[in-house]
């Protein structure tokens, strides 16, 4: 009797408050991105950011979140020659992403957040000089798992609604890939690098906390 009790009030109270505490959200919004080691330079790939999370406190003004997303990166190069090699190049990664974020909140407004993301790639197109590079079934020269490193910023725009700024970027190499020129190959690393813009909104959220109003007293 005393050992269920003591799994009652050690074990189940504290999951109940916490389950009563978690919180959950969706997620929308645009990556723009670029692929570091492809040769092509600017964050011109557009994609999108969408899913789910859940929010859980664990400490006055901290809380951790796992979200799964839709998440699509990539890259982009415009064409740079007047000629059936024109340079252009467009790659378009599709993940399913799993990031999981530690969170610090200032004053229920604004939250800064650092974690690490686990990603499964589930589809890959590239086209090189406007030609559909086409890769086999069995061989893929991307690896199907990618770890992300992210810094996470948020705003609190109105009660439940928040903007959210997201960097990410490859702990490990995604691709190794030959470029071959006239004169020389050469080989690079490649890695996803990647800035998110998002609105999330959050379920049961607290309302946006007020300004507490000052008065002056006039001395004669």
């Amino acid at each position: 009797m005393r050992k269920s009790l003591l799994f009652f009030f050690i074990v189940i109270i504290p999951s109940v408050i916490l389950a009563q505490s978690i919180k959950g959200g969706l997620i929308a919004g645009a990556n723009v991105s670029q692929v570091d080691g492809d040769e092509c330079i600017g964050y011109h790939k557009m994609g999108l950011n969408v899913g789910a999370l859940a929010i859980v406190p664990f400490a006055k003004d901290f809380s951790f979140s796992i979200e799964t997303l839709f998440d699509q990166k990539g890259s982009y190069q415009r064409p740079q020659y007047y000629d059936s090699l024109d340079g252009e190049y467009k790659l378009i990664l599709n993940y399913v992403d799993i990031p999981v974020l530690f969170h610090y909140t200032d004053k229920d407004i604004i939250s800064v957040g650092a974690g690490f993301s686990w990603g499964r790639l589930v589809q890959f197109k590239e086209w090189q000089n406007d030609t559909r590079v086409n890769w086999s079934d069995t061989v893929s020269p991307y690896k199907k798992n990618d770890v992300d490193v992210i810094l996470d910023l948020q705003f609190k725009l109105i009660k439940g609604l928040y903007f959210d700024f997201r960097y990410a970027y490859s702990v490990a190499k995604i691709r190794s890939r030959e470029f071959h020129n006239i004169t020389k190959t050469w080989s690079r690393d490649q890695y996803n690098n990647v800035l998110a813009f998002r609105l999330i909104y959050v379920f049961k959220d607290k309302p946006t906390p007020k300004k507490s109003k000052t008065t002056t007293i006039n001395k004669s």
